[in-house]
């Protein structure tokens, strides 16, 4: 096997490996702290990091579609194509249900929200979203260690 391969889909792990430990990280760790966030504590915790991350994830996704489809068309006549088209789907819908469904939350919470319960509410529709980003992003790892299991294994 070509060694730009072996690269290209080695980013692709990198990036996939950033998803997954920032997913789980949210839920192992950020997550069960939601109790302890109030209207004036969630802004500095939340609105910053959120901020730097989609900078880095924008930029790092678009190199991730880049990469799968480099894969893609590398392996295109062989079964050694599912993973890195498992993975671009993946990131297609990720970027989807971010884009839709959890940025308008994360501008709400930029917002200064003021209100406990709706801090609540903003809270708990923000965290189950990023649960199924989560699992998508899981899916995406997945998708690419399966390929190299599969390819040098």
């Amino acid at each position: 096997m070509s060694w730009w391969k072996i690269l290209d889909a080695s980013v692709l792990l990198l990036c996939a490996s950033m998803y997954l430990g920032t997913g789980w990280s949210l839920v192992l760790f950020s997550f069960p702290g939601r109790d302890k966030l109030t209207v004036d504590n969630y802004y500095d915790q939340f609105v910053p990091p959120v901020e730097r991350a989609t900078k880095f994830f924008t930029w790092m996704t678009t190199v991730m579609m880049a990469a799968a489809i480099v894969l893609i068309v590398a392996d295109w006549h062989s079964a050694y194509v599912i993973a890195p088209a498992v993975l671009l789907a993946g990131v297609i819908a990720a970027t989807a249900l971010t884009v839709k469904f959890i940025f308008p939350y994360n501008k709400r919470m930029e917002g200064h929200i003021r209100d406990p319960a709706e801090l609540q509410v903003v809270l708990g529709k923000w965290i189950r979203l990023n649960w199924i980003r989560t699992l998508l992003w899981t899916g995406q790892w997945i998708a690419i260690t399966s390929w190299f299991a599969v390819r040098l294994g």
